[in-house]
């Protein structure tokens, strides 16, 4: 669980950072009502990253801080396990501006919260929020159901006949090299160091590990553009991250998401390269034992002869 008071509006790469440290977010906003939107977008943000967010509601504070101080902190973590979910919270934004007792504002109210309530789609959250909100602002179930299956049917409906209008598109076959999930997940690991922004470590793996070594064609291209703004001196992640396109920033979420297990980061550069050496070896050494069975010159074959020995003395030494 992390808790984290916002006082203006989030970005993704804020939301990327808020992630990577823990999946279950409670926010607390300023107890002012300006920049609403901001808010909204905010738990937008997070949702779609995976994020179980909750939000902290406070009174007689501005933030946690004065809060605390003011009435202790057993009563704070008293209104930690009563943040809401998302969608109480909007509901609870939509009731603001509205008089249930007035029936216009009443069925605008039904018709709002059916949108939200449609868009779960786990069968039990969508019991639970209809449950809440039929009781909490006394109206019935029934027709919150009725709203909600109406917009999933026409939805569903819609879907259909887009399916059934759509035409045979054939594609030609393009070859793709499957890049092994050891390798792809060793590339994972080099770019999760790299998104720490630390161009010292930076330097380091690009002296040992060129793009070329790079074989997931994903990895490579973020890859390329972390290599090219590190080389001019820009260690700012989140801005580097908002320059990327959405495909390379959800992978990136990724990646930020899995716990590697590093625990020493020079230890970790240094069994990468290790790696790879082992690797470009074996393949010079396959190399070398194809050349010197179709080699006719005995001086080449002795060259040959000695390159393969070296290599396999210094395969012998990397563990």
């Amino acid at each position: 669980m992390l808790l984290q008071h916002f006082g203006t509006a989030m970005t993704q790469p804020q939301g990327w950072l808020l992630r990577r440290n823990s999946e279950q977010i409670i926010l607390s906003f300023d107890s002012d009502e300006a920049g609403l939107a901001a808010k909204i977008r905010a738990l937008d943000i997070l949702q779609n990253m995976g994020c179980d967010v909750r939000i902290l509601q406070m009174e007689g504070a501005k933030d946690p801080d004065e809060y605390i101080i003011k009435y202790g902190n057993a009563r704070f973590q008293n209104l930690i396990e009563k943040a809401l979910s998302i969608i109480e919270f909007k509901v609870k934004v939509l009731k603001k501006d509205l008089d249930l007792n007035n029936t216009n504002d009443k069925i605008k109210f039904l018709n709002e919260i059916a949108k939200l309530i449609a868009k779960v789609d786990n069968t039990i959250e969508r019991e639970v929020y209809i449950e809440k909100i039929a009781k909490g602002y006394e109206i019935s179930k029934e027709a919150i159901y009725a709203e909600v299956n109406k917009l999933t049917y026409s939805d569903n409906k819609g879907q259909n006949v887009l399916e059934k209008a759509k035409p045979v598109i054939k594609h030609k076959k393009v070859e793709q090299i499957e890049v092994p999930q050891a390798i792809r997940k060793r590339e994972n690991t080099i770019l999760s160091i790299l998104l720490t922004g630390d161009l010292n470590i930076f330097q380091i793996i690009k002296q040992n590990i060129s793009l070329e070594d790079f074989k997931d064609e994903l990895n490579k291209k973020i890859a390329k553009k972390l290599y090219e703004e590190f080389e001019i001196g820009n260690s700012n992640i989140n801005g580097i991250i908002d320059k990327l396109n959405e495909e390379e920033q959800n992978h990136i979420t990724a990646i930020l998401a899995e716990d590697y297990g590093i625990e020493d980061v020079e230890k970790a550069i240094d069994d990468i390269m290790k790696a790879y050496e082992k690797e470009k070896l074996a393949k010079r050494k396959m190399e070398i034992v194809e050349l010197i069975e179709t080699e006719n010159d005995i001086n080449k074959k002795k060259e040959l002869g000695k390159e393969l020995n070296n290599i396999i003395i210094r395969l012998a030494k990397i563990k």
